[in-house]
């Protein structure tokens, strides 16, 4: 079966950064673990990855470079912002002070956002909430593992449903 509008893909992938002459700095590697799923033609997962998907099947491997405005976005200068130093919780750091390329969750309104802190100072920090690889053009080594028609609940709710069924 081929990737394409209502299938369930699963599939391994290595993740790069880098501009094309620069060496790639490896970001994730999902063969540590489980394989991601994703309902194709629901915008699940990034565009670009998508495209370069569709009409592949079980078995293929690709690689795939992406310019920021098909990946993670053009990094955006009215994301960055001064916050008070209450409103961020630090990931995995207990009670260190922040720094700066520290990735925090910013306490809003509409609730916990991730953010990269830009630069810290004694009260408030200057924190980037673009992705951390808005702007930047990224690399994919993928193995398709699996693809199968969706169900009638996958295809109604717009996401792949993991073993077990859904958890919402």
């Amino acid at each position: 079966m081929n990737i394409a509008a209502n299938t369930v893909v699963s599939f391994h992938y290595v993740l790069r950064e880098g501009d094309n002459g620069t060496e790639k700095k490896q970001v994730e590697d999902s063969r540590k673990g489980e394989p991601t799923l994703y309902l194709h033609g629901a915008s699940n997962i990034i565009a670009g990855l998508e495209r370069a998907l569709e009409g592949k099947s079980i078995g293929d491997t690709l690689e795939v470079s992406l310019e920021p405005q098909d990946a993670y976005g053009l990094h955006n200068p009215k994301n960055v912002q001064r916050v008070p130093m209450k409103h961020l919780v630090l990931e995995g750091k207990g009670k260190a002070r922040p720094r700066a390329g520290m990735l925090a969750q910013l306490n809003t309104s509409e609730g916990m956002r991730s953010v990269t802190i830009v630069k810290a100072g004694r009260h408030s920090a200057e924190v980037d909430t673009n992705h951390p690889l808005a702007g930047k053009t990224v690399h994919f080594d993928i193995e398709v593992v699996e693809v199968r028609q969706a169900s009638e609940d996958e295809i109604a709710h717009g996401h792949a449903h993991g073993p077990g069924g859904h958890q919402h």
